[in-house]
C-alpha cells in the first residue's frame, strides 16, 4: 500500500492569500471603474485567469491606465510606481505583502542615511525590482555565489543587505561567508519570510524521506521552481505538476512512499485535487491486488514511516570502528555512519581510541540518505551545539568564556571557543589601540560575549571591558600596598621625550628624564628601550590622583656622599669640560658630579670668555679648591692644576 505524505505548508503563504482576497473584495464591490492589478498578482494561471474572467485587468505600466482603482501586487513595487499611478489619479489598493513592505521601509530608510545598498535575489523578479525601486534603482544585485565573488563591490563603502522573501536560506549563507572573505561587511537584515524557510525546510525533510515526490506550482512561480530544486536533490524522481491535468498516474506503483508540497502561488483546491487524485488511485490499486484492507488518505498521512530527520539529536549504539568512520545502531531502518571529519571539533582525537562497540553515544542526524542508504550522522555538530549553548548563557549571564585565537583578519581576531568561531573587534582586544595583533594568534584569551545573533550565527566578543575591570582590581591592590621608598620591578611600557612610563603590573609609573642617571642624559632611549625589564625606586605616590613618581637611581650611591673624601681639597683630578657659562666652565668629575672652574680660574692670565681657552668635551686636569657635598658644589681651578711645581730650595753646602 502505498503512502502519502503533504507538507504542512504546502500551498498559499499569507502575503499571497491576502493579495487575492482584496482582488476579489474588490471585484464583489462591481464599481463601474475598471479595476487593475499591476503585475500578475500571483504566479498561477489558474487563478489569474479566473481573476480576469470576473473583469480584473493585469497592466505592466501605469501608462495603461486612464482611470480606476490599481491593486498592488503582493511582490510590491518601487516608489516611482506608487508617484506615478496617483499622479494619474489612479486610486490604489495595496495588497504588498507585509514582508515585502518591510524590506521596502528598511531600504529606504537605510539608502537615506547613506548606505549603499545590497539585495541578494533574482534580479528578474518583480519583488527584487520593486525593492530596487525604494533606493533608487541603485542596488548591488547578487543572485548567486559567484556573482558575490565577482561584483564590484569597495570594502570602504557602508553597505545594507537585504534578502528576496523566497531566496534559499543555505545559499545565502554561502554568499555571506564570500563577502567577508572579501573583507566586506554590509548590515546584514535576515528578510527571508519565515513561511518560506518553513516550506523549504519541510521539503527537504520530505524529500529525503520518500520514494517519489510532486510538486504543485505554477512554471514560473520563483518559490515553486526552488522547491522542486530542493526535492530533486534529495528524491531523483521529482514530478512537478501545475494542476491534476499534469499528473501521469502511471509513474507510480503501489508501494511507493510519495510526498507532495506546493509553492506559495498554489491555491488549496488544487492541492485538495492532486491528493484525492492520488488517494483513490491507491485505494483501486489495494483493492485490485486483493487486499482486505482499506486505508483513507488521513489514515495512511498518519501512518508515515518517517522516524528521523535532518537536524535531529538521537543515541545510538557504536557497531563497529573501521578506517576511523564509526557505524551507529539508531534502531532505524539503516545504520548511521559519523566520518571521521565529523567525529569531533578536535581533529587531535582518534574515534577508535575513544569509542569502542557496544559504546552509546549521542549523534546529530545531518542526512537521513546519504545516497548509499546510509544516515550521516555527526558527533562533531554535538558538540558545537553545546558549544553554542554555553556561549549563549555566557551572553545571558554576562560572565567569561575563554577561547584560542586561530586567525587574525581585517578588523580583528577570530578565537574558538568550544567549536564555536568568535569575532573579536580589534577596537575590543584591549584597552589600548595595538597596533600588531599577530602577538595573540594561538593564545588563550578570556573574554565576554557582548553581542550575539544565533541565526546568522554572528558573534562579536570583547576584552576592553574585561581589560579595564582587571586594571582596575591592579591598581586598587597596588596602590594598597606601594610606599615611598620602596624598590619595585616593572617593564618600561612607553618612551617620551622628558621619561619613560613603566608599567608596574596593571598601573605605569613616571621616571623623569632626571632620575635616570646620575649624570647627564638628553634623551630617555639613551638609557632604556621599550619592553626592558629594569628596577626602579619609587619616590612617591599620589593615590588621590592616581600617580606614582619612579627612579632608577639609588639614594645610597649617590656619588656626592662620598666627594668630600674622594675629592680632597689640594688634591689634582682630571675631568671633562661639559658646559660652558659666562663666568666659568663646569667640568664633570664622574657621571652626577660637576664642579666649577670660576673664569678667573681657567689661565694665568686674563680671560674674556671661557670659550677662549676651554672646549666642551675637553679632558683637563683640575685642582680642588673647595668641596660642599650638601649644597652639591665644588670649587676647582684649572690655572693652579697647570703651575709648575717649585723644586723644593737647595740646602747650603758647607765648606
Amino acid at each position: 500500500m502505498s503512502r502519502i505524505q503533504v507538507a504542512e505548508s504546502a500551498g498559499f503563504c499569507f502575503g499571497v492569500k491576502r493579495a487575492i482576497d482584496m482582488a476579489y473584495a474588490e471585484l464583489a464591490k462591481g464599481q463601474e471603474k475598471p479595476l487593475y492589478s499591476y503585475g500578475p498578482l500571483i504566479h498561477n494561471k489558474e487563478v489569474t485567469g479566473d481573476l480576469e474572467k470576473k473583469g480584473l485587468r493585469i497592466i505592466e505600466s501605469p501608462e495603461e491606465i486612464e482611470e480606476g482603482t490599481v491593486v498592488i501586487r503582493s511582490h510590491g513595487v518601487g516608489r516611482a510606481v506608487y508617484e506615478q499611478l496617483r499622479e494619474r489619479g489612479a486610486e490604489l489598493v495595496d495588497g504588498t505583502c507585509p514582508f515585502v513592505q518591510k524590506i521596502h521601509n528598511i531600504v529606504r530608510e537605510e539608502w537615506e542615511r547613506g548606505k549603499a545598498i545590497i539585495i541578494v535575489g533574482d534580479k528578474k523578479h518583480p519583488e527584487v525590482i520593486g525593492i530596487n525601486g525604494w533606493c533608487g534603482d541603485s542596488a548591488v544585485i547578487l543572485g548567486s555565489p559567484q556573482e558575490a565573488e565577482t561584483a564590484e563591490l569597495s570594502n570602504g563603502t557602508d553597505y545594507a543587505l537585504v534578502v528576496q522573501t523566497t531566496f534559499r536560506q543555505s545559499r545565502l549563507d554561502e554568499m555571506l561567508k564570500i563577502l567577508e572573505k572579501r573583507a566586506i561587511c554590509p548590515k546584514v537584515y535576515q528578510t527571508i519570510c519565515s513561511a518560506t524557510e518553513k516550506r523549504q525546510a519541510e521539503a527537504v525533510i520530505l524529500s529525503k524521506n520518500v520514494d517519489k515526490m510532486i510538486v504543485i506550482g505554477d512554471k514560473n512561480s520563483s518559490n515553486t521552481q526552488k522547491l522542486v530544486e530542493i526535492c530533486a536533490k534529495n528524491c531523483r524522481n521529482t514530478f512537478h505538476i501545475e494542476t491534476n491535468c499534469d499528473l501521469l498516474l502511471n509513474l507510480f506503483t503501489n508501494g511507493d512512499r510519495i510526498g507532495i508540497t506546493a509553492g506559495a502561488s498554489t491555491p488549496p483546491a488544487i492541492i485538495k485535487e492532486v491528493v484525492v487524485t492520488m488517494s483513490e488511485a491507491f485505494d483501486n490499486a489495494v483493492q485490485n491486488l486483493g487486499g482486505s484492507e482499506e486505508a483513507t488518505f488521513e489514515q495512511m498521512l498518519e501512518e508515515s514511516l518517517v522516524t528521523l530527520h535532518t537536524g535531529d539529536v538521537v543515541k545510538g549504539t557504536v557497531i563497529q570502528v573501521v578506517n576511523e568512520e564509526v557505524s551507529v545502531n539508531l534502531g532505524f531502518k539503516s545504520d548511521g555512519i559519523i566520518p571521521r571529519g565529523e567525529f569531533s571539533r578536535d581533529v587531535t582525537v582518534v574515534p577508535s581510541k575513544t569509542v569502542q562497540p557496544g559504546d552509546e553515544i549521542e549523534v546529530f542526524v545531518v542526512r537521513v540518505n546519504d545516497g548509499d542508504g546510509n544516515v550521516l550522522l555527526s558527533r562533531k555538530r554535538i558538540e558545537e551545539q553545546k558549544g553554542m549553548e554555553e556561549i549563549e548563557a555566557a551572553f545571558n549571564d554576562k560572565t567569561v568564556v575563554t577561547g584560542t585565537v586561530t586567525d587574525v583578519v581585517k578588523g580583528g581576531l577570530i578565537a574558538m571557543v568550544n567549536g564555536v568561531r568568535v569575532f573579536i573587534p580589534s577596537s575590543q582586544v584591549s584597552n589600548r589601540f595595538i597596533e600588531d595583533l599577530s602577538v595573540f594568534k594561538g593564545q588563550d584569551l578570556e573574554f565576554n560575549i557582548i553581542e550575539m545573533d544565533r541565526v546568522k550565527r554572528r558573534i562579536i566578543g570583547g576584552r576592553k571591558a574585561l581589560v579595564e575591570q582587571e586594571i582596575a582590581a591592579k591598581r586598587a591592590a597596588l596602590f594598597e600596598t606601594i610606599e615611598a621608598g620602596s624598590k619595585i620591578t616593572g617593564t618600561v611600557s612607553r618612551l617620551t621625550d622628558f621619561g619613560a612610563f613603566v608599567d608596574l603590573g596593571g598601573v605605569d609609573g613616571l621616571i623623569h628624564i632626571s632620575e635616570m642617571s646620575w649624570g647627564r642624559i638628553s634623551n630617555p632611549r639613551e638609557v632604556l628601550k621599550e619592553g626592558q625589564a629594569v628596577e626602579v625606586f619609587v619616590l612617591d605616590v599620589d593615590k588621590e590622583k592616581g600617580k606614582i613618581s619612579l627612579s632608577l637611581k639609588d639614594a645610597n650611591m649617590n656619588p656626592w656622599k662620598l666627594a668630600v673624601d674622594k675629592y680632597a681639597v689640594g688634591s689634582i683630578v682630571e675631568g671633562k669640560v661639559v658646559r660652558m657659562v659666562p663666568f666659568g666652565a663646569f667640568v664633570e668629575l664622574e657621571p652626577g658630579v660637576d664642579g666649577l672652574v670660576h673664569i678667573s680660574q681657567i689661565a694665568n692670565k686674563h680671560v674674556v670668555k671661557p670659550e677662549d681657552e676651554l672646549k666642551v668635551g675637553e679632558i683637563i686636569n683640575v685642582k680642588v679648591l673647595e668641596v660642599n657635598s650638601e649644597q652639591k658644589k665644588i670649587s676647582l681651578s684649572k690655572r693652579q692644576a697647570d703651575a709648575p711645581v717649585e723644586a723644593p730650595a737647595e740646602e747650603p753646602v758647607e765648606e
